[in-house]
């Protein structure tokens, strides 16, 4: 994974996290891996990793099973905040981004019409 210098690392991993838990490659109640063997593949030290893991567990994405690991949630409600909280994230940013270009509701909303229709 490439990271961007200017959002923190523990961040951008959660977001990779979150985003692998919504479109339902981390499955509700999958035990993940290790903060070891997470550390390795995204090729950060424990420390920046345990902190992703922990405020993940901290907002109820992942929940930790005393001496068997942590496991993505099964709670519907909680995953189903997380994809609202995403979409808006994704949505204010393109409204932001043709907005800073001189577009306005209606012609975002032309653009977007059309663009479905492709």
């Amino acid at each position: 994974m490439k990271f961007n210098p200017a959002i923190p690392i523990y961040l951008q991993i959660m977001d990779s996290l979150e985003k692998d838990i919504v479109t339902g490659t981390l499955h509700r109640g999958e035990r993940i891996d290790s903060v070891r063997a997470l550390a390795d593949k995204f090729g950060v030290n424990l420390n920046t990793m345990q902190r992703a893991c922990s405020e993940l567990e901290r907002q109820g994405i992942l929940v930790t099973q005393r001496g068997i690991g942590r496991f993505v949630t099964e709670d519907d409600a909680v995953i189903s905040s997380l994809k609202k909280a995403m979409t808006r994230q994704i949505v204010e940013e393109f409204k932001n981004g043709m907005k800073s270009i001189g577009h306005s509701n209606s012609d975002i909303v032309k653009i977007i019409s059309e663009a479905l229709k492709e």
